[in-house]
């Protein structure tokens, strides 16, 4: 299977070098300035699992595109999905199958606008990567999982051909029988995770270690559950005990990686992540008073950093 990995960031770069890893064909689309430093120093992984050095990876840039692939995995940026969708578009070809990992479900509509919507399984990830100023990409947390399924929840030759190809390569992959509603159950936790860390410029175990400061990440978590629950899709009981105790651990440095980019002076998935989130729950008269701060408050940030100049790092 021919594999083609849109972006070689924190996410495509992970799971794309497990993949060449354990001998699977992968190819990344990339912008040029990130093909020369691949080319000049190659795919750098640090992790608890093993580091991973691999030197010239497969890379293609815009245009440079001649023939379509099995399989197009999608870790873009939601804000870099427009332009990536007009990248990639030749390789999707009759029997290319799309696996987006982005954040929230607005890409789903781009995606199946661009393609049709029996080419794109719904997918999420669960990992703590980044990338250092090397540009070397570094996992903080040992928890790396790929969730892949039909969007329907009806049994898929296509997720079960990508769970083949994913399967021993040193990261957690299954298939879900609902992985839209795994969808909108990480999309609860992240819109949670990112507006409190976001509104308050703290990791969660600063936020509720102080008076007021539980009571608010349970309430901005209600928010969140209460759109998803409209939107007919309420989270799994087992789903907000597991989570809630994350968010609301003592001591815990967990932060979301929305905060980090803000700390960085990046661009940020404010509309994607939380903006749509609001937008879904006014559709189904849902009020969200406390999200609503944090978006104004993230486009703000967005404003400044604009109108400075300085955006997208």
């Amino acid at each position: 299977m021919r594999i083609l990995v849109v972006g070689a960031g924190a996410v495509g770069g992970y799971f794309g070098g497990r993949l060449i890893e354990a001998g699977r064909d992968v190819s990344f689309l990339v912008r040029p300035r990130r093909a020369a430093e691949l080319a000049a120093y190659g795919l750098v992984i640090k992790s608890p699992h093993g580091d991973i050095h691999i030197q010239q990876p497969q890379t293609v840039c815009e245009h440079e595109i001649i023939a379509p692939f099995d399989l197009v995995l999608l870790s873009c940026k939601a804000y870099d999905l427009d332009e990536a969708v007009g990248a990639f578009a030749p390789a999707v070809g009759p029997h290319t199958t799309i696996v987006p990992l982005l954040n929230g479900m607005r890409h789903l509509d781009t995606l199946d606008r661009a393609f049709g919507g029996q080419r794109t399984l719904g997918g999420l990830c669960t990992i703590v990567v980044g990338l250092n100023p090397r540009r070397e990409i570094v996992q903080q947390h040992p928890l790396q999982s790929l969730v892949l399924g039909a969007r329907a929840g009806q049994e898929s030759e296509q997720a079960r051909s990508v769970l083949d190809v994913m399967t021993g390569c040193g990261f957690d992959a299954a298939v879900s029988s609902d992985v839209v509603q795994d969808m909108w159950e990480k999309w609860v936790f992240l819109g949670t995770l990112a507006a409190s860390c976001c509104l308050m410029r703290a990791p969660m175990g600063d936020i509720v270690a102080v008076l007021g400061g539980r009571d608010f990440a349970v309430a901005v978590s209600e928010e969140c559950r209460a759109i998803a629950v409209a939107a007919g899709h309420p989270p799994r009981a087992e789903f907000v005990a597991r989570r809630m105790s994350l968010l609301t651990e003592e001591g815990s440095s967990f932060a979301a990686s929305m905060l980090r980019d803000v700390e960085a002076g990046h661009r940020v998935e404010a509309d994607h992540v939380i903006g749509d989130l609001i937008a879904r729950g006014y559709a189904l008269s849902v009020a969200a008073p406390l999200l609503r701060i944090a978006y104004t408050h993230l486009k703000v940030y967005e404003h400044r950093t604009a109108r400075r100049g300085d955006g997208g790092k």
